[in-house]
């Protein structure tokens, strides 16, 4: 088989989870909703999170869900195609959203892609990553706080449920979570991390 054959599906996969994970849809909603540049209000962050800091709650859960979704769906798709690519797939669509080229590589956190990529790769740890993140988000009301954890829990729970060829992946994927959430870290060792519902920088 020519090596350009063999090459051509991991190259397609790389290239279709990034595009599809790059669509910044806190940035296209606010713009649309007339709620002005997302990246001047707040944290200046692309994700739902600093969407809700507009005011609009429908905006924020709605990017919340297309942010999940575009992670969900680069994965499903290429795993429909060529399944051996899927996590090639979903390692670029997390890439995508946290790194878009569009946006001059000032991206998202990757908290809800990630979720929409680990739901498709293994569904079990996917739905470990959803009680994790929503369970914290109702209890604590610190967005960083389920975020990095929920992040984490994935590897763990892909080695608990046998899954270990996902469990470098995912760890690879986590540690980009709490580096993103770098000021966010700062801000919690210091006292001063607001929780959901508060306006604030960050």
């Amino acid at each position: 088989m020519p090596t350009e054959i063999v090459w051509a599906p991991p190259v397609l996969a790389l290239l279709f989870g990034y595009l599809l994970g790059s669509i910044p849809f806190g940035i296209i909603l606010t713009r649309l909703a007339g709620a002005g540049d997302l990246r001047q209000i707040g944290s200046g962050n692309i994700g739902a999170t600093n969407v809700l800091r507009t005011g609009r709650k429908g905006l924020a859960a709605a990017t919340l869900l297309l942010d999940l979704v575009k992670g969900f769906a680069a994965v499903a798709i290429v795993a429909h195609v060529s399944p051996g690519d899927a996590p090639l797939a979903a390692a670029a669509a997390f890439i995508g959203h946290c790194y878009p080229v569009w946006l001059r590589f000032r991206g998202g956190k990757g908290v809800a892609t990630l979720m929409g990529v680990v739901l498709a790769l293994h569904w079990p740890i996917g739905l470990v990553f959803a009680c994790v993140w929503l369970g914290l988000l109702a209890t604590l009301r610190i967005s960083a706080v389920a975020g990095m954890a929920a992040a984490i829990s994935a590897p763990v729970a892909a080695a608990i449920f046998g899954r270990f060829d996902l469990v470098m992946l995912l760890i690879a994927l986590a540690l980009i979570v709490v580096w993103k959430h770098g000021a966010n870290i700062e801000r919690l060792l210091a006292g001063t991390e607001p929780r959901i519902g508060r306006r604030a920088r960050g």
